[in-house]
């Protein structure tokens, strides 16, 4: 079983300008070679950074995963609005992308290739504990309904109880493939995005 998929985001570390070429080109490049595997062709808004930090309540979790980073865009908004304490896992497929984020420094980071079916064994490499939150940027539309069922399941497993799942989409079938694990979610739309982004979030039940 496997799923292929890039996130949609935007990093580097050689100042503002060169960052959003770098950024734009490394996506778009991803793009024509896997055109049926990102949500979307422009990377992300700092308006939908900033609205998916706050949806998370990023800066009262001690454990953060954030699966399909892409180039590191929220990635960054992310590590910027987390305690000292915390530790950010990112956990992304694409090789290139991987290799991207790779280059954030923050000791607070952990970027990891590999494949969010394996999650919970992920987390239990570096010996961390529950994630109070997850975010996510795979498309769920580009997926099996199988695979994008066990994933969910996975993330669902993961969570600590009273976690927080956010995924950020422009397709709705990630709030169907949702409903069994998590129940209806909360939904909002960033309009300051090309295109308006989707933000769903659900709480674990402490049960």
């Amino acid at each position: 079983m496997r799923y292929d998929f890039v996130g949609v985001n935007q990093m580097s570390n050689t100042g503002p300008l060169r960052a959003l070429l770098d950024g734009r080109f490394a996506f778009f490049r991803e793009f024509l070679r896997h055109p049926n595997q990102i949500g979307s062709i422009i990377p992300s808004s700092r308006f939908l950074e900033r609205r998916i930090v706050e949806t998370a309540g990023i800066n009262s979790a001690k454990t953060i995963v954030e699966l399909g980073p892409g180039v590191g865009g929220i990635t960054r908004a992310i590590l910027s609005a987390m305690g000292g304490g915390a530790k950010l896992v990112s956990v992304e497929i694409n090789a290139h992308f991987h290799s991207l984020v790779s280059r954030i420094k923050d000791d607070r980071f952990i970027p990891h290739l590999g494949n969010a079916l394996n999650l919970k064994e992920i987390i239990s490499i570096y010996g961390l504990s529950a994630p109070e939150v997850v975010i996510s940027d795979i498309p769920f539309s580009t997926m099996s309904p199988a695979t994008g069922t066990k994933i969910i399941g996975e993330i669902t497993s993961t969570l600590s109880p009273g976690g927080r799942f956010v995924a950020y989409q422009l397709s709705k079938r990630v709030s169907f493939l949702s409903l069994p694990f998590l129940g209806p979610g909360h939904v909002e739309v960033e309009l300051f995005n090309i295109p308006p982004m989707r933000i769903y979030r659900w709480e674990k039940s402490h049960i």
